[in-house]
């Protein structure tokens, strides 16, 4: 129940990060693979019920807090559970900001896709063009990518944060001496660059967060300005998104805000680590904004509902291939997932890890009924499986 405070049970648990902490120790703001794992059918519930049970189930199950909201034709629902701090035993509040993790890159392909709207880009331009000579090495060619391919992770790019040295440094055993660092957007693509791609551009589909970096290194090339002031003047802004923003450098959370919780790669630790405060420029335009469930919601209904984008570029955006050939329920557009549901539902959105925080952020296409949770550890409950459940206890239900 809301306001329950549970220590991390780790010696019970810890095939319990096994889904989680690999999006987010492994590749911080990459794809979460819990949206990956295989869907048990979800059985159906009136209400909420059923999403607050498994809010409950996961602090039962050692993480620390979670909270979620939903907006459907009965109004809004906000459910929470567990705590926001394990020191003051604070419960989670359904107005705390959290890091989003890579549901950023919905907005930066937002913004990409109104320069071409605006024809200042066109998405079939390469990266060279943009960039010139910035995408090369080990067999990567900026010529022969296109802006298309970078938004729907077919550019084949090698993924930064998969970067051996770089995960030491960012989310392992090197996080606590290096959290405050600042990552240039050339620092990181750099790191990409000493790896060969991972496939032809064009050919397969790898979810790499360098392709998002680069993303916002383009919008900052066609502007003058940087990614984060282009989404602040373009989204947040309009749409009045006032807890919403884009850090650029600045380690600390605005308040109110829980704190985030992780093992940094030590599964046997007793005690999660506080991870709370990091410079989110290693993660940029992957994967460095704060937000909250209510302005993911109100973001989300606004961009499918046609509110930020021309029709022509919307239709472009919710376009999709085929992500993981392990999960056929899951296609990618540009900064946007759709997934089939065990139901037959599909929605429409983006997860998001970083640092002791999980996001989800979804909406059914005609935006009836909205979802967004936020979980603020690297664990899930493993009876459901993991967070899949969130997500089909709140969309494949009755009422």
């Amino acid at each position: 129940m809301a306001g329950t405070t549970a220590e991390p049970r780790t010696a019970r648990r810890r095939r319990g990060p096994a889904r989680l902490a690999a999006a987010a120790l492994a590749a911080a703001t990459a794809l979460v693979t819990l949206t990956l794992a295989p869907q048990a059918a979800a059985a159906p519930t009136a209400g909420h019920e059923g999403t607050q049970r498994v809010l409950d189930a996961a602090v039962a199950d050692g993480l620390p807090g979670a909270l979620a909201r939903a907006r459907d034709r009965h109004g809004v629902w906000n459910g929470t559970a567990g705590t926001a701090d394990l020191d003051t035993g604070r419960a989670r509040g359904a107005d705390d900001r959290f890091r989003i993790g890579s549901v950023t890159k919905t907005f930066v392909a937002t913004v990409l896709l109104q320069l071409q709207g605006e024809r200042r880009i066109d998405l079939d331009d390469t990266v060279d063009q943009h960039l010139p000579g910035l995408v090369e090495g080990h067999g990567h060619d900026g010529t022969a990518i296109t802006l298309r391919q970078l938004l729907n992770h077919t550019s084949g790019i090698s993924n930064y944060t998969a970067d051996p040295a770089f995960q030491r440094e960012a989310f392992g055993e090197g996080f606590l001496d290096h959290r405050y660092d600042t990552w240039q957007p050339g620092q990181l693509v750099a790191v990409a660059m000493r790896h060969a791609p991972d496939f032809a551009p064009g050919t397969s589909w790898n979810y790499s967060n360098t392709n998002y970096i680069l993303a916002g290194m383009v919008i900052e090339k066609v502007t003058g300005h940087g990614w984060e002031k282009e989404v602040e003047r373009r989204i947040l802004r309009p749409l009045g998104l006032r807890a919403t923003s884009a850090p650029r450098t600045d380690p600390h959370m605005p308040r109110p805000a829980g704190r985030a919780y992780s093992s940094l790669g030590e599964p046997a630790r007793e005690r999660p680590y506080d991870v709370t405060e990091l410079n989110p420029s290693q993660a940029g335009a992957a994967g460095a904004m704060i937000s909250t469930t209510a302005d993911l919601d109100r973001f989300q209904r606004a961009l499918l509902g046609g509110r930020l984008l021309p029709p022509a570029q919307l239709r472009q955006m919710t376009t999709t291939v085929q992500a993981h050939p392990s999960a056929p329920q899951v296609r990618y557009g540009l900064g946007l997932m759709r997934q089939t549901l065990s139901c037959g539902i599909r929605i429409w959105g983006h997860d998001g890890g970083i640092h002791g925080s999980a996001t989800l952020a979804y909406t059914t296409r005609d935006t009836r009924h909205s979802y967004q949770a936020n979980l603020n550890g690297e664990w899930v409950p493993s009876d459901p499986a993991d967070a899949v459940a969130l997500t089909q206890a709140e969309f494949c239900r009755e009422g």
